[in-house]
């Protein structure tokens, strides 16, 4: 698994991850062992938030005796993103995860909540050892600069975004300018929430072309897409040990810029949407 530095931190982080929402709607220790096959591959990298149900139950079962294995990443919805309420949220992930700290807290979006409250409860959580680095989630170009503006360069470790082959708006200004100030951009919903495109559709014959040509899959080809550059990170979620080993296959993946060009070709990003997609 192809490791990498995460943004600011000086952290090398698996460059396939796994997220986990929904994880725990399914089979638990179908979910556990997942998790566990994952972190046995090398997909140390366990995104997850106060908001995803019981998923921090299921990671805290899943981590147990291997909490120094695992980039761990959670984040606090913006309704609590007041300064006391981030510290309280962040103390209950805590808890329900059975760790001391967080490698990565993020704010989940932006909300009502001003941003320096916000900031000012990472502050405190990361001079407390509760969190080794923080960052955001679902901020758009403008929203990063406020950010960068209150706290100086080199603070923010990362942010993380919806991104997904047919769903490219970050790449028009959001991963150059993380690229540009040393940020990690981390993809959610790799595979499109249910909208992976199938072989009969032009997208997916040539995934499938590529693929074959690799001995891969289509979604390994997509995920390896998706992580093209040295900024990029995505975290797909895996229910059973089966799909997490097809998600690993893609860190050790390497396509040719003649490849990149025709994923590239087949799946246009379009233009630069007015606001920032999200789920």
């Amino acid at each position: 698994m192809e490791m990498r530095p995460f943004g600011p931190t000086g952290t090398n982080v698996s460059v396939i991850g796994q997220g986990t929402w929904q994880i725990d709607a399914g089979d638990r220790a179908s979910a556990v062992a997942a998790l566990r096959r994952g972190l046995g591959l090398g997909m140390t990298h366990i995104d997850t938030a106060e908001m995803y149900g019981n998923a921090e139950a299921v990671i805290a079962e899943a981590i147990a005796g291997r909490r120094d294995d695992v980039f761990l990443v959670s984040k606090v919805l913006p309704q609590n993103a007041s300064r006391i309420g981030t510290i309280a949220a962040c103390d209950r992930s805590l808890a329900r995860m059975g760790t001391d700290h967080l490698d990565c807290y993020l704010l989940h979006w932006r909300g009502h909540h001003p941003l320096e409250e916000t900031f000012e409860a990472f502050a405190q959580l990361r001079a407390e050892g509760k969190i080794l680095s923080w960052g955001v989630s679902n901020f758009d170009v403008s929203d990063l600069e406020e950010a960068v503006a209150i706290v100086g360069p080199g603070r923010l470790a990362c942010n993380q975004v919806l991104y997904h082959l047919d769903e490219r708006a970050i790449e028009h200004a959001v991963i150059p300018w993380c690229e540009a100030n040393g940020v990690a951009v981390v993809g959610y919903s790799p595979f499109g929430h249910g909208r992976f495109p199938g072989p009969r559709t032009k997208g997916g014959r040539v995934l499938h072309e590529i693929a074959e040509a690799h001995g891969a899959t289509p979604r390994q080809v997509a995920l390896r897409f998706l992580t093209r550059s040295s900024a990029l990170f995505t975290i797909p979620k895996a229910s059973s040990p089966e799909h997490v080993a097809e998600n690993a296959g893609a860190g050790d993946l390497r396509l040719t810029e003649t490849e990149l060009a025709r994923i590239d070709e087949a799946f246009p990003r379009g233009a630069r949407p007015h606001s920032l997609p999200m789920l």
